[in-house]
C-alpha cells in the first residue's frame, strides 16, 4: 500500500524508558552537601509501585531550601559540593533505594507569607510515567511547625502523614508509594503549559 507524501503511518505504543536510571545519574548527584559537613544527615528511603514492589530504575531529585532559609544560587552541580548546594539527584537501587546527604531546612514563607513547615520539594521519574511525580518531604520532630503548614492542614492528618520523613538512624526514612494502601500525596504542578 503506497502512502501520499506527508500521510502519517500509526506507530506501535510503549512506555517510557526505563532511561531515566542510567542516563541522568551522576557521582556527586546525591550529595548536596559534603558528608563529613557536621550537620549533614542522609535521607533514604524506597520508590514503591502500587503493590508495594520497589522500583529498581527510578530517578529521585530534591532541591530545598537552606538551614537560613536561602535558596543556593551555586552553579556546578556535577562536582562534588563544597558547600550546601541545594539540588540532589539519586537513581534508586535494586531494592528500589535512593538516598541523599543533605542539611535540614529552615521553613520559608509562601509567595502570600504564610509561614511553611521546614520541607524538602522532590520529584520522582519513573518507567511508563510521562511526567514527574511531585511531592514534599516534611520531618516528623517539627511537629508544631507540621501543625500550621498550610499544605499539611489543607490534606488533613490522614493524608498529610503520607508527607512525613521519620526519624532514623543518620537521619530520616522517606518512602514514596505509588497507589495502594499509605500511597504519597502528589501535587499538581505547573509546568509551564497553560492550564485549561
Amino acid at each position: 500500500m503506497s502512502r501520499a507524501p506527508g500521510d502519517l503511518a500509526p506507530t506501535a505504543g510503549q512506555t517510557v524508558g526505563p532511561f531515566f536510571h542510567y542516563a541522568l545519574p551522576y557521582e556527586a548527584g546525591p550529595l548536596l552537601v559534603p558528608e563529613d559537613h557536621p550537620e549533614a544527615f542522609r535521607l533514604s528511603g524506597h520508590v514503591l509501585d502500587g503493590e508495594g514492589r520497589p522500583i529498581p530504575d527510578a530517578l529521585v531529585e530534591i532541591w530545598q531550601a537552606g538551614p537560613d532559609g536561602t535558596f543556593s544560587q551555586r552553579t556546578g552541580i556535577y562536582e562534588k559540593p563544597t558547600t550546601f548546594r541545594g539540588f540532589g539527584r539519586s537513581s534508586t537501587d535494586a531494592d528500589g533505594e535512593y538516598s541523599f546527604v543533605t542539611l535540614k531546612p529552615a521553613g520559608v514563607s509562601t509567595v502570600d507569607g504564610q509561614p511553611q513547615a521546614p520541607h524538602i520539594a522532590m520529584s520522582v521519574f519513573a518507567r511508563g510515567m510521562l511526567r514527574r511525580a511531585v511531592t514534599r518531604v516534611y520531618f516528623d520532630d517539627e511537629s508544631d511547625a507540621n501543625r500550621t503548614d498550610p499544605l499539611l492542614t489543607e490534606v488533613g492528618p490522614d493524608r498529610g502523614t503520607t508527607l512525613v520523613a521519620r526519624t532514623a538512624e543518620g537521619g530520616y526514612r522517606f518512602d514514596v508509594r505509588f497507589q495502594g494502601e499509605q500511597e504519597t500525596v502528589f501535587l499538581d504542578v505547573f509546568d509551564g503549559e497553560s492550564p485549561d
